[in-house]
């Protein structure tokens, strides 16, 4: 049986899921607003913590992040992680932004509570969130496994700090693992992830495809090289 991608999406007719640690997700995020003002249709953000060690191992950099200090990677798993930050990068400078190597692999599901956090006071908190967070992480500035740096953030994007540590320990974990499990299980894997209609598209790639299903599928479907939505 295929995968249900509708039942996942719901009531939204796009939905995205996103993880703060993911710089194709950073990269994401402002060709995708556009494609969506162009359409006249809502974004619905969700996150999707990666299990990156599961698939690419594990490392930490020495304090002064330079040098590695602990690694569980093999060659061909460093060759991958070492392209996907030279790719990401190349893309980040045609825009201005910074993406440098992470320190270690981040646990990013207090990040992914904290938009769900902000999500429930109004989609316009979650944007602020998003600009807010995205660019100081990918400086290195930003802890996202501390809850003190996250509501550090919260007064400049209008999201209450007040009730946001007890949501994350209860309802706002809960609610972040039910939404990661039900993805999964139906068949996200990685981020960006774009759910239109029936179908899935993993990478901001398939941006021109995702235009043409929510505009109704006119005429000839594009190619992925299109690149109508920015870099």
């Amino acid at each position: 049986m295929p995968p249900d991608f509708a039942r996942l999406r719901g009531d939204p007719r796009l939905a995205v899921y996103i993880d703060l640690k993911s710089p194709y997700a950073y990269l994401a995020i402002d060709p995708t607003r556009a494609m969506a003002a162009e359409r006249g249709v809502p974004i619905d953000w969700r996150p999707f913590t990666l299990d990156i060690p599961s698939y690419l191992g594990s490392a930490k950099l020495a304090k002064g992040g330079r040098k590695v200090e602990k690694a569980q990677r093999t060659a061909a798993q460093w060759s991958g992680v070492k392209y996907a930050y030279m790719d990401a990068r190349r893309y980040a400078n045609l825009t201005g932004k910074t993406v440098r190597g992470t320190v270690k692999i981040w646990d990013s599901s207090l990040a992914g509570i904290a938009m769900l956090w902000a999500k429930r006071h109004g989609a316009d908190a979650l944007d602020r969130l998003l600009d807010a967070a995205y660019p100081v992480f990918w400086r290195r500035e930003l802890d996202i496994e501390d809850p003190a740096a996250l509501e550090a953030l919260f007064p400049e994007t209008g999201v209450p700090v007040e009730g946001f540590r007890d949501y994350a320990r209860g309802e706002g974990r809960d609610e972040h693992d039910a939404l990661n499990e039900a993805a999964f299980d139906a068949g996200v894997y990685g981020v960006p992830t774009y759910l239109v209609e029936d179908e899935a598209w993993f990478g901001r790639e398939h941006l021109p495809r995702v235009s043409w299903l929510l505009a109704g599928r006119p005429g000839k479907p594009p190619d992925v090289a299109n690149r109508r939505f920015g870099p």
